[in-house]
């Protein structure tokens, strides 16, 4: 699945979570968002800078409601010992979802946030 390609979700999707995001950036990435939440997956590659990208293949569950909590589980190079696994709340996640899309559209790299990664590998930032 591109990311080129994907289908916003229906407005009665995107009302039930609009109250969660105050920016207009948020607010408009948020159908396609939650469009590409409601695959459960996706594929992509970790940015490393001076060096070969890592591919990695996340999933998830998934959920209609925004406080349910979301189960998310990254594979890096098809390595099961490269596995890391987070929960959160389903608006934080999608919030996540959002940052990769705008990285998506500014560097055409499929791949979540500095801040998705310290969650995931639990960070202090």
């Amino acid at each position: 699945m591109s990311l080129e390609n994907l289908q916003p979700a229906p407005k009665a999707k995107v009302m039930v979570y609009l109250p969660y995001y105050k920016t207009n950036n948020q607010r408009s990435a948020l159908p396609l968002a939650i469009g590409l939440y409601e695959k459960g997956n996706l594929e992509g590659e970790r940015r490393i800078e001076g060096g070969k990208n890592i591919p990695f293949v996340a999933t998830w569950n998934v959920s209609s409601l925004p406080a349910d909590p979301t189960r998310c589980r990254l594979q890096f190079d098809g390595n099961a010992d490269l596995s890391y696994e987070t929960t959160m709340a389903n608006y934080e996640f999608i919030n996540f979802v959002i940052e990769l899309l705008i990285i998506f559209k500014k560097y055409r790299v499929v791949d979540f946030s500095k801040g998705f990664y310290h969650k995931l590998l639990d960070v202090d930032e």
